[in-house]
């Protein structure tokens, strides 16, 4: 099994995907192996166009809702469930897994290793058995890499859904791996890229905050975020999406 088997997986339905109802520190007990996806609603608009994601989605061991949306969209069906930030998460996942090999795929050669620089500083005893920007060209020489290297926790930042797509490749091969898609998270990581002040992160206007900051994240964002909560305000009224 891909999981804790003392806990027993509770989700809900939003817009046709599962969504784990876990709180920050149950997912992060909860999960020793498989795939995490860290959803957004631009990941849930991707994966409506899309069958092949759409069940990588369906298909992960745990999904967390990472974007505010995401919670807003389960408030209006009635259910509370709070937001997990996947970059938190992600860094949970790392101390939970310190002293186990761990690898890091994704992001800027530069970036990826002054990440793993900081990382490190924070958590003397990572253990990264492997390292791997995301600009390459040969998903098989990675994978066959990632099997040689058999690390426990894998960190994936390719962009969605290139690394959840990349992940249920990988999680083939490496069965007994907790693996996340974390974005953009190595930016943040390395230092590069500043995370929105606290007061953003607890009102979950991160992503106002970013887009401020980068302009051309606009267009990502709107109109899929207020089409979004429509959707939402649909599947509540007529009970389909």
């Amino acid at each position: 099994m891909f999981y804790n088997q003392a806990m027993e997986r509770k989700t809900v339905k939003l817009q046709g995907f599962n969504i784990d109802t876990f709180t920050f520190n149950e997912a992060l007990e909860f999960i020793n192996k498989g795939q995490v996806v860290t959803i957004n609603p631009e990941m849930i608009q991707t994966a409506a166009k899309n069958k092949d994601f759409s069940d990588i989605i369906n298909s992960a061991e745990l999904v967390i809702p990472d974007g505010i949306g995401v919670e807003i969209g389960l408030k209006i069906l009635g259910n509370k469930v709070r937001r997990i930030a996947g970059i938190e998460f992600g860094r949970k996942l790392i101390d939970k897994f310190a002293g186990k090999p761990v690898a890091f795929v994704g992001a800027k050669p530069e970036i990826i290793t002054k990440a793993v620089e900081n990382i490190k500083k924070e958590v003397p005893n990572l253990n990264a058995v492997y390292v791997q920007d995301g600009y390459f060209q040969d998903d098989d020489r990675v994978l066959n890499e990632l099997k040689e290297k058999s690390p426990k926790l894998a960190l994936v930042a390719l962009g969605s859904p290139k690394q959840e797509i990349f992940i249920s490749k990988a999680k083939e091969l490496l069965p007994e791996t907790v693996f996340i898609g974390l974005g953009g998270s190595f930016d943040v990581w390395s230092g590069v890229v500043e995370r929105a002040p606290e007061i953003y992160q607890k009102m979950g206007l991160e992503w106002l905050y970013r887009t401020v900051k980068e302009p051309q994240r606009f267009k990502r964002i709107f109109p899929t975020l207020p089409l979004f909560v429509l959707k939402v305000l649909k599947e509540r009224v007529t009970g389909v999406y």
